[in-house]
């Protein structure tokens, strides 16, 4: 199981660290992804880092401004979000590989996630 926290309201330009803490797996064993969806849009995939932390992705629309880390004794991938724009609006979840433990290929592909979180919704506007 999954939760995803420490989504909220912030203006342009702002910062929001979300949280995904795991339970119920070992959680070191497997990579987890973000994602966000916006009402009326496809799940859109964020970052995807792996079971120890040593391989990590990002969506081009997020290079630069956002940082994926886990800690896996506290069970917890970290997801900082830094100068945030009106369009990173939307809800955040974190889930991990459906079949694998870790993933190769496209990574942030939401097809090849299960055990998707409840998401935390972040809203970025003045």
């Amino acid at each position: 199981q999954l939760q995803a926290s420490g989504g909220g309201m912030v203006q342009p330009g702002g910062s929001l660290r979300l949280s995904c803490t795991g339970s119920g797996f070992r959680f070191r064993d497997y990579a987890i992804g973000w994602f966000r969806q916006v009402p009326g849009k496809e799940r859109e995939g964020v970052g995807y880092i792996s079971g120890t932390g040593t391989t990590i992705n990002y969506a081009e629309s997020v290079k630069g401004r956002f940082t994926i880390s886990r800690d896996n004794p506290k069970n917890t991938v970290y997801l900082q979000m830094n100068f945030l724009k009106p369009e990173d609006t939307a809800s955040y979840y974190c889930a991990r590989p459906r079949n694998a433990h870790q993933l190769a290929g496209n990574r942030l592909s939401a097809e090849r996630y299960g055990s998707w979180g409840q998401g935390t919704q972040v809203t970025v506007s003045s």
